[in-house]
């Protein structure tokens, strides 16, 4: 089983985004129930949502770590990239009440590279799509997934999409 995909990785027995390693560091776990949004050190979460509550969920994903800070977030402003401080974080719609929802972790020292973020994207998109985010708190499934998506490293985001719809189409939604 692949370790990670871009910012999603296995750690500890569960699927997490973010780095959970860096001090003081904001990670958000998948869990069966829904996300944990986490810090490092605190015992209990942050915030907790079910998967029923999404109506849509999406990722943001800066490729490098300089890439989160507030002056790339002004360079940002000028293009139609995640950077910035909202640069890793989950962002969605939620049901009840009807509102915006994010919650932003810590990017890795590592850099991430563009084939994971853009299926790591497509893979949230096409389940919101579905209405099966739920997908992503099932450990066995999404570990199949990301195994699957994890060798795609091309800048070509319209077959990462192929890719990706036809690995759920394969795991089953």
């Amino acid at each position: 089983m692949a370790q990670h995909l871009g910012p999603l990785e296995w750690v500890g027995g569960r699927w997490v985004i973010g780095d959970s390693t860096r001090e003081s560091g904001l990670s958000i776990a998948l869990t069966p129930e829904g996300l944990e949004h986490r810090r490092r050190g605190e015992t209990a979460p942050l915030v907790t949502v079910e998967w029923g509550q999404f109506v849509t969920l999406g990722v943001n994903v800066a490729y490098r770590n300089w890439q989160t800070s507030r002056a790339a977030g002004f360079v940002a402003a000028f293009r139609n990239v995640d950077w910035g401080r909202d640069g890793c974080s989950l962002q969605g719609n939620l049901l009840h009440p009807y509102e915006h929802w994010s919650a932003r972790y810590t990017h890795h020292a590592r850099r991430y590279g563009a084939g994971h973020v853009i299926v790591l994207q497509a893979l949230f998109d096409q389940l919101s799509d579905a209405r099966a985010l739920d997908r992503l708190g099932d450990p066995e499934w999404l570990g199949a997934a990301v195994t699957e998506l994890s060798s795609y490293t091309s800048w070509y985001a319209p077959r990462g999409n192929r890719l990706v719809k036809a690995t759920i189409r394969t795991l089953g939604v």
